[in-house]
């Protein structure tokens, strides 16, 4: 039976710790990813109106105007669609978030309409340019939703240490995509792999943090300091490895996301031992109110 070649220097082959080998089919950067919404249909909306720009360039100066507002407009529409689209994912990924601050795609609903009337106003009569508008306004709310209108998860949350958290891991996401623009650079897609693992970790941290605004102190230094670190010493290794595939220096490389990752994870774990820790103070103290008042709970009579 054939078997696939595969060895230590090949691009798919085996790096890091027996631990990353081990791990990284439960704790890679694909667990739990969903494939984007931003995509398929949102960039039919970039090419349906572009038969416009004939329609413009065929007509009189008046019309050929119109024509071109409409084009504008459809494509704003369009950008504006594929950025809610990526607002509402980064919402629902989140266990605590807040509405996106603009409704992107219900405003995308009302370009669209107004796009579709200022072509309907060229090509035909006004009547018809309404109709079409609004059949558009339907089409395109039906087609892709609605914006998130309420807060998620934001019950009993200070919004203050909220605001706190978002500001910290809006600044780390940063210096993770900042990574991968680096790594890229190395032309190694198992360095870029290893890289998405220790992503996956780090935003596990991320995701513990923004569920408890209380461990932001506790890992703010991961968040910054850390982070700021391993952008820095990806940017240097990127330039070095680029120009010599240095394997020495892809090794040490390797082991600092060893070290990070592991960092990364242990902080994590430590964070959720400690809420779990408060949830068991919060029981107890009750229990033990409840039993000076001399509440009992009722035996099950089923």
């Amino acid at each position: 039976m054939s078997r696939r070649y595969g060895g230590k220097f090949s691009p798919d082959g085996p790096t890091g710790t027996a631990q990353d080998r081990a791990g990284a089919t439960d704790r890679g950067s694909y667990q739990g990813a969903k494939r984007t919404k931003a995509g398929g249909r949102v960039n039919l909306l970039f090419l349906a109106p572009l038969p416009l720009i004939w329609q413009a360039f065929t007509a009189s100066p008046v019309v050929m105007a119109q024509y071109l507002a409409s084009l504008g407009l459809l494509l704003l529409a369009a950008w504006l669609t594929r950025e809610g689209i990526l607002a509402q994912e980064a919402y629902e990924a989140r266990k605590v978030a807040r509405r996106p601050a603009v409704p992107r795609k219900m405003l995308a609903s009302a370009i669209t309409g107004a796009g579709l009337v200022m072509a309907g106003i060229a090509g035909h009569g006004f009547v018809e340019a309404i109709i079409l508008g609004g059949l558009g306004v339907v089409l395109h709310a039906f087609s892709f939703g609605l914006d998130p209108l309420k807060d998620k998860g934001m019950d009993g949350v200070d919004l203050f240490q909220t605001d706190r958290v978002a500001r910290a891991v809006d600044e780390a996401e940063k210096h993770l995509a900042a990574m991968s623009d680096a790594i890229k650079r190395a032309g190694d897609r198992a360095l870029e792999a290893r890289v998405e693992r220790f992503q996956a970790t780090a935003r596990r941290l991320f995701r513990t943090v923004e569920e408890d605004p209380r461990d932001l102190t506790a890992a703010r230094r991961f968040l910054s300091v850390y982070l700021l670190g391993a952008r820095d010493a990806t940017a240097k290794f990127a330039d070095l490895y680029a120009r010599n595939r240095d394997q020495g220096a892809k090794a040490d490389f390797t082991a600092l996301l060893d070290d990070l990752e592991g960092n990364f994870a242990a902080r994590t774990e430590k964070l959720l031992l400690d809420d779990r820790s408060d949830l068991d103070i919060e029981i107890e103290v009750l229990r033990d109110r409840l039993n000076r008042e001399g509440i009992r709970p009722q035996p099950d009579t089923e």
